[in-house]
Formats: C-alpha cells, structure tokens, sequence
C-alpha cells in the first residue's frame, strides 16, 4: 500500500518545493514509484519537472473542483517511475470553491485513494499556508516532513504549525504522524545556523532527520531548467543530500 507524505510549513522559502522535487526524484532513482502532486497555485514543483503548466489540460483544480479522475491529470516526467500532477493558478480559487462543497477537508483524500496503491510513495507539495487546501493535504495523509530553514526565524511559525496538525489528528485524521523535521539551507560556517540546529534537536530530537540540506547554488540553478538535481548535476553535494534524505525516509519505513 502507497504512503502519502506532506511536504509543509505555513513559511515561505523554507525548501518545500526544492524538497518535493528532488526527494521525489531521489526516491524514484532508488526503484520506487513515486507520484508528487502539486499543491502550491504557484506550480514551481510542476515547472521544476519539466511540467509546461500552460499546455496541461487538466490539473489537481481540476481533480479538486470538476472531479476530474486523477488518472487523466497525471504527466510522466523526464526521471524513470516519477510522476507529477501539476498545479495551476486557478488553484487559488479552490480554496473559496471548496467552502461549499460536502466534506470539504476530504476531498484530496477521495481524489487520491483511487490511485494510492499504484505508487510506493505520494508526496504532496503544500503551499505556504495554513489554508483549507494544505488542510485538504494533511487530511489525506500519512505523515508529514517539516522542512525548517536554518535561519534566527525558523522556529517562528512551527508552533502554529504543531498546533494545525494536532487539529487534523483529533478532528480529520488520528492517524497523521510526523515524519520528521528537515533542516534545510545550513550552512555550518554560520553560528545561528548551528543554534538553530541544536534548539530543533533538542525540541523534537529523534523526530529530526539525520540528514541536513546544505545550502548549495546547484540546488537553486535546477528548476529553471525542468530538472532535479540528480539530472542536472548528480555529483553535487544538493544531489547527495537529498538521495541521503531519500534513504533514510525508506529505512524509516
């Protein structure tokens, strides 16, 4: 059976999308099916793919709202078992179209069951807030990384973030874990970035990943050419960092 794992934090430029794709890509090099759908109405992980959003036909709008079949939605990519469902700009519209709808917190987890057993893992890339469909995400899955940027105001913001997710579990779904907390952009010349570090370990410990993203230029160059790291530079250290991510996330399985 498939695992639906949320990629989320309510802050901006934390590494969300950077972590979809290129965890994603990871998994999906190491022999695992992997679908990533886009949740963000800014479709940078659609675009870092290769997804030319523009000449899709049909979207996770369209799934959300039209209830569209996933299955038709769904785009190969250029990397071996990963696959996107795109995102568009009229997703910032699902959120007051789902106010009316029956359920309305459920309906990414009945648009996704249809499809979950088809794939080893899901992930879905949330967009930079707290809103009804970043609830739909955490709603329809079974856990969810939490990537912190080691920066002074990372820590700003988990709390509300803790607290969303403790509602989902009592409200909509009991069965959401964390999956684990991901220090992201370190950069251990920098003494606030290694505080930071510490006071996330010593906050939720063994919920931290073993695994650090390193700030890296590489990194930041990939989705302005459709690709993810491991196919635009597979020696880089960005490269290394997120198939380390990638094995451990399948070791803790």
């Amino acid at each position: 059976m498939g695992k639906i794992i949320s990629i989320a934090n309510q802050k901006g430029g934390v590494g969300k999308t950077t972590t979809a794709i290129n965890l994603a890509a990871s998994l999906a090099g190491l022999d695992k099916k992997v679908l990533l759908v886009d949740a963000d109405p800014q479709a940078n992980a659609s675009s870092g793919l290769g997804i030319d959003v523009r000449s899709v036909e049909f979207t996770v709008y369209e799934c959300l709202i039209d209830n569209v079949p996933t299955s038709q939605a769904i785009h190969k990519t250029e990397v071996n078992n990963l696959f996107v469902l795109p995102s568009h700009i009229d997703l910032v519209g699902a959120e007051i179209e789902l106010l009316n709808l029956d359920k309305r917190e459920h309906i990414m987890q009945r648009m996704l069951m249809p499809i979950k057993n088809e794939y080893d893992i899901i992930l879905i890339d949330c967009s930079p807030s707290l809103g009804l469909i970043t609830v739909n995400a955490l709603s329809a899955s079974d856990s969810v990384i939490i990537p912190v940027q080691s920066e002074y105001f990372a820590l700003e913001g988990i709390s509300k973030l803790l607290n969303t997710i403790k509602i989902i579990k009592s409200r909509l779904n009991p069965t959401l874990e964390i999956e684990g907390f991901l220090m992201t952009m370190y950069d251990n010349r920098l003494r606030s970035a290694n505080q930071v570090f510490a006071e996330v370990k010593k906050h939720f410990d063994t919920l931290v990943f073993d695994t650090v993203i390193y700030r890296s230029v590489r990194l930041s160059e990939a989705p302005s050419y459709g690709k993810p790291i491991s196919l635009f530079d597979a020696e880089s250290r960005g490269a290394v960092n997120y198939m380390d991510l990638a094995k451990e996330l399948i070791n803790r399985q």
